[in-house]
């Protein structure tokens, strides 16, 4: 339990990025970016997309959400450190996705990675099977996932459209432009 101000409450773990809002907004005072100690905490944070397998999404996911396509490779000496890890929902891609994790968890990925989350894109519309349900949610048991919808236009090669109102999370954490329904 933690307290605050004296009052006790659980504590509360907060994963992903975290906003702290300005104490002096809106009254022309209070302290400045160079003051306040959580200034770099409101800006989003680069990934590196890592597709565990071939035609995962990585490419199309990082021209909609914006960060670096790193395909099936682990990213260099230049790119973000932080890993989103991408694969399809058929049973390849799920079993792909726990190999990844599986390298992760033994500490035999490239060192300085940061494995923040799993993509898992839609490999058909309407919902999974209840075989593949059960894989993601042993996945989502050990690690966050986030669910990418079936998008046709994506298919077609049109990026342009707003994005999936499902992946309004994704959005907010990789400072994507806020998701508006479809």
């Amino acid at each position: 339990m933690g307290t605050t101000d004296g009052l006790r409450g659980p504590e509360i773990w907060i994963r992903g990025p975290v906003t702290v809002p300005d104490p002096g907004a809106g009254t022309g005072a209070g302290p400045g970016p160079a003051s306040t100690p959580y200034a770099s905490v409101a800006t989003p944070r680069r990934f590196s997309w890592v597709a565990t397998h071939g035609g995962a999404g990585s490419s199309t996911l990082a021209a909609v959400y914006g960060g670096h396509d790193s395909g099936r490779e682990w990213p260099g000496a230049g790119d973000p450190p932080s890993v989103l890890l991408v694969a399809r929902t058929h049973a390849a891609g799920l079993e792909s996705v726990l190999r990844t994790l599986e390298v992760f968890r033994r500490g035999a990925a490239p060192a300085g990675l940061d494995l923040d989350s799993v993509v898992l894109v839609a490999d058909a519309p309407g919902r999974l099977p209840r075989p593949l349900a059960q894989r993601v949610r042993a996945i989502e048991s050990v690690i966050d996932v986030y669910r990418v919808p079936w998008v046709t236009d994506w298919r077609l090669g049109d990026l342009s459209g707003s994005l999936p109102r499902e992946t309004a999370p994704l959005a907010r954490l990789t400072g994507a432009a806020e998701a508006r329904p479809r």
